[in-house]
């Protein structure tokens, strides 16, 4: 049950990562509280971590939560004229290690990515560092080619005069056409965030990416619906059955992150569990909040998660 004492304290900082600094916020208390920290790792890859701050009321039931904004992004350093072969994995993997090291957590640690944020957090867990102790991977893909192929099946789903804007302004190269974006925003309110208006923590990070795209356009490309960027061809398929971490998975009834997307996870990471919001998209954490909260709190708790909703 949430807890009733007086708020959890917010805690904003800058840790170093190299000639760049990376913008913290821990909410909770990292010394002395009873449970592990959760690291939470956000989406794009391009996004902040606004858009996931609602988790910070896990602090509340005890569990200190470490959001960040990944390089790049958000109020971490900007590196617009940074190349495509500077945008990698490995760069947001050594990111990750700077900030469990610059916050002494690297001992012992939970970890939440949601969608691209998942992709990373499995990147870290197939390489079993000591201090991992459980895994949340939350609306993401193993295989972006697979991902590519969920996002044009929904897409195929749209009405006809939505569908009909996206294939004109992608064939006339006119995707900033006020009738493209209005498009888009249709897939966006069926696939990625069925609360509209957006809360204005969602909202907030889409407004960084059209600040600085930079590295949501290299590393993915200019849409949702086509991966051209430095991700294409990413798979971690064939290397989950090294996670050792207790791993949940998550993703919506109607998200861009398909069933056939989490699969792998839930087939070949051992022991991993798979919990489906029904009333929810890609963001069930601000769609279905409480049940979200409750079910992510009980799995880190090692506690049964809610009747009903295991998979």
């Amino acid at each position: 049950m949430p807890s009733t004492t007086s708020p959890a304290p917010v805690r904003e900082l800058t840790l170093p990562f190299g000639d760049h600094t990376t913008a913290v916020r821990v909410t909770g208390d990292l010394d002395g509280a009873a449970r592990r920290p959760l690291v939470v790792l956000h989406g794009g890859p391009g996004c902040t971590m606004d858009y996931l701050l609602a988790l910070a009321d896990l602090a509340e039931r005890g569990i200190p939560v470490v959001h960040y904004d990944q390089l790049g992004n958000g109020r971490s350093t900007h590196l617009p004229d940074a190349g495509p072969e500077f945008w990698t994995p490995q760069l947001f993997l050594d990111q990750l290690d700077s900030v469990l090291a610059g916050l002494g957590i690297a001992g012992e640690y939970d970890v939440l990515g949601q969608s691209w944020g998942g992709m990373l957090a499995a990147e870290h867990a197939v390489l079993r560092p000591a201090g991992l102790r459980s895994l949340v991977i939350a609306n993401s893909p193993a295989c972006m080619d697979t991902w590519s192929r969920a996002a044009l099946a929904l897409r195929a789903e749209l009405p006809a005069d939505v569908r009909a804007a996206l294939d004109t302004h992608e064939a006339d190269g006119t995707i900033d056409h006020p009738d493209y974006q209005a498009a888009t925003a249709e897939f966006y309110a069926r696939h990625v965030c069925r609360v509209q208006p957006m809360p204005a923590d969602v909202a907030r990070t889409f407004a960084w990416i059209d600040e600085d795209p930079t590295v949501y356009h290299t590393m993915n490309g200019p849409t949702e619906f086509h991966v051209t960027g430095t991700n294409t061809g990413w798979t971690i398929e064939d290397r989950l059955p090294r996670v050792q971490a207790r791993t949940l998975v998550l993703n919506g009834r109607y998200d861009e992150a398909t069933d056939e997307c989490v699969a792998p996870f839930v087939d070949r990471v051992p022991g991993a569990t798979w919990v489906r919001f029904e009333e929810s998209s890609h963001m069930p954490h601000v769609e279905e909040p409480q049940l979200y909260l409750d079910v992510v709190d009980a799995f880190l708790a090692g506690a049964p998660l809610p009747a009903g909703v295991t998979r």
